[in-house]
């Protein structure tokens, strides 16, 4: 019993030390032309080239592009993007998280995309 404690106790205290110690996710810098609380598309891979479009808000319509950003900020409820593109004939959507994550916060897409909407959301 001693044991069966003695290790319990050693165990907690390390998962203790090792939640101090964890390292956090740190934000990635803002890219160019995309200032924090705003979701940006960039004509180029590795959000390179011109932003071609940057919105603080929901917006629907059609814009062609190559990469996205979510540099959006902690907020309740509308902090993720909801992404929808056309490719080839299809329509696909995916949820971002923001900088830095978890999860995806930025996308290189193949040329011939073409952004429809974004909505602002919460958990992905």
């Amino acid at each position: 019993m001693r044991t069966t404690t003695l290790a319990a106790a050693t165990v907690s205290a390390l998962v203790a030390v090792g939640t101090v110690l964890a390292p956090t996710a740190s934000a990635e810098p803002d890219p160019s032309g995309c200032p924090k609380e705003n979701f940006c598309v960039y004509a180029g891979e590795g959000q390179t080239g011109a932003v071609v479009l940057k919105v603080t808000d929901n917006w629907t319509g059609g814009v062609s592009g190559q990469s996205v950003f979510n540099n959006g900020i902690p907020y309740p409820n509308a902090d993720h993007i909801q992404l929808t593109w056309t490719y080839n004939g299809g329509t696909w959507e995916q949820c971002l998280h923001y900088n830095p994550g978890p999860g995806d916060y930025k996308l290189d897409f193949a040329p011939g995309v073409t952004f429809t909407k974004v909505v602002w959301r919460g958990e992905c």
